[in-house]
């Protein structure tokens, strides 16, 4: 399935695409794309509903985050070889984590605007994965049995915050608007293998990054294990993966958003996404 939802931001309804890609609604049948609605069992009763008994939504509505009410977003930072290469840095022996606010969140084409004295606002596309059943010291082996799915997050990043001055990812990752998910949370019986993704960006028609999950470090089960031994993962959580090579820090010279831009991205299988870039 391909969950969605859509309408103001603050506001929006649950509901799914159809197989001819139109959207439709599931007010009334889930109260959101959120909590107990990603646990197996509430995957289960959305899947057996016969999409063309759903009404049409109108298919000019706003989209929004693809998953309400996220706890937390952990993020994985240099986990493609090749992009900790490009940013000087050592490949980790084990999964590098920060957070990132949940107060970033925002649509998948909503705008993307740049901190107040922010001068290196960089892009990442990422696959997030997205929690269904709770994990908490899972195995590698079970940690497929948690995902309700994915997702294209766009991981923006305040380059100044992040590494100038006192230096923390945690404040240069968090601005509003800095992280983009969807459109479409995709469940993991339509993503057999997480693992084999490829994956895009480009900024004002210019393809920076072009990569793919095949070059994670440490792919999505061992992830969500690894997540599990330090804190309790719980539905909707987002855990948001790494990214290829191509980011802005990267290039030589470096690359940075500017107002004005717009940077289309996504996933196979997964959507595709566009925001303007203001200021």
């Amino acid at each position: 399935m391909k969950l969605v939802r859509y309408g103001p931001a603050g506001s929006e309804a649950p509901g799914m695409i159809d197989a001819h890609g139109r959207l439709r609604s599931l007010a009334g049948v889930v109260p959101d794309i959120a909590g107990a609605v990603l646990l197996p069992d509430g995957l289960a009763a959305l899947a057996a509903i016969d999409a063309t008994t759903l009404p049409f939504a109108d298919d000019e509505v706003r989209i929004g985050p693809c998953v309400g009410s996220v706890g937390k977003i952990v993020c994985i930072g240099l986990n493609f070889s090749d992009h900790a290469a490009e940013s000087g840095m050592e490949v980790p022996d084990e999964p590098v984590l920060f957070m990132k606010a949940t107060s970033s969140i925002s649509g998948p084409y909503d705008d993307v605007v740049i901190p107040r004295g922010e001068t290196k606002a960089d892009w990442e596309i990422e696959l997030g994965v997205v929690i269904g059943a709770p994990a908490k010291y899972v195995d590698v082996a079970d940690a497929r049995s948690h995902i309700a799915g994915y997702c294209v997050v766009n991981d923006l990043s305040a380059r100044v915050a992040q590494l100038e001055g006192t230096g923390q990812w945690v404040k240069g990752k968090s601005a509003d608007t800095f992280a983009p998910i969807g459109p479409w949370l995709v469940t993991s019986d339509e993503v057999p293998d997480p693992q084999d993704l490829a994956m895009w960006l480009e900024v004002d028609g210019h393809r920076y990054q072009n990569g793919s999950t095949r070059t994670m470090i440490f792919g999505v089960d061992a992830l969500v294990s690894y997540v599990s031994q330090f804190m309790s993962l719980q539905p909707g959580d987002i855990i948001s993966t790494g990214t290829p090579p191509g980011v802005g820090l990267g290039l030589n010279p470096p690359v940075w958003l500017q107002p004005g831009n717009v940077i289309e991205l996504g996933i196979d299988g997964l959507g595709t996404q566009r925001q303007r870039v203001v200021s």
